[in-house]
């Protein structure tokens, strides 16, 4: 381990695919893991498997959707521990229906409050703590669905294309007070959520390969850290054409 590899680490939606995995590559000797997630069986798995790697484990189950509860729950991590590092991973999709019914609204809410507003709030009370230390990290979970929006899943893209802009501007404003924040746009990583995803999953990969190139990204606090190639570059070109063409290619794809 680099003597400047992060030790106390917080991961929401840590029983998720990625959290999990994430948690796994931090997990190590002289370590803290603090870890949040719903499922108070998986977070229970995760915390025994951390643990069994050397970390010592902080576990939390709650409704991040609960946004004044969350963010006095953070309040009260801080008090006790200053976090190198905050991974803001917790999320959710919906989609279309099979027959091109739309998101409920009750579901859209849901999702942008998890997705996006707690993403927000609880990034706002790390800021607050990070800033007279000058140091910390924040890392917020994007999707490469934030390059340009998906017909299948449009309240999930605008979620995650809020996340890639507001992590961008957080990066420019507290990288030079010594802060450093970082998107994380993943492609399709296996999972429950993935499956359940309308439409090809091309470059499907696991868990553990996109916890270890989060990781990897997030040591050299590269600004970006999108995956698999081909894919993050074919969907940065979705961003950068003119819509009609994107539209277009999009569609060809089977995403309809």
């Amino acid at each position: 381990m680099h003597p400047t590899d992060p030790r106390t680490i917080l991961i929401t939606g840590a029983t998720g695919a990625i959290g999990s995995a994430l948690a796994r590559t931090y997990a190590a000797p002289g370590n803290l893991l603090i870890l949040h997630g719903r499922n108070p069986a998986e977070l229970e798995n995760i915390r025994t498997s951390c643990a069994d790697l050397g970390a010592t484990v902080i576990t939390h189950q709650g409704d991040l959707t609960e946004i004044d509860a969350s963010r006095a729950w953070l309040e009260t991590i801080y008090e006790e521990h200053h976090l190198d590092l905050i991974v803001l991973n917790a999320g959710m999709n919906i989609h279309i229906g099979p027959n091109g019914e739309a998101e409920s609204w009750s579901d859209t809410r849901q999702l942008i409050t998890l997705n996006l507003l707690s993403v927000m709030a609880l990034a706002e009370v790390s800021i607050r703590h990070m800033r007279p230390h000058g140091k910390g990290q924040i890392a917020l979970i994007s999707s490469l669905a934030g390059y340009f929006g998906l017909p299948v899943t449009p309240s999930y893209s605008a979620s995650k294309a809020g996340l890639k802009a507001y992590g961008e501007a957080l990066r420019g404003w507290l990288g030079p007070m010594g802060i450093q924040v970082n998107v994380i746009m993943p492609g399709y990583v296996s999972s429950p959520m993935c499956a359940a995803m309308p439409g090809p999953k091309p470059f499907e990969m696991s868990p553990d390969a996109a916890a270890h190139r989060i990781r990897r990204g997030l040591s050299c606090n590269q600004a970006r850290i999108s995956f698999p190639f081909p894919l993050n570059l074919g969907t940065w070109f979705l961003a950068v054409l003119p819509a009609g063409i994107s539209g277009w290619i999009v569609q060809q794809m089977g995403y309809h």
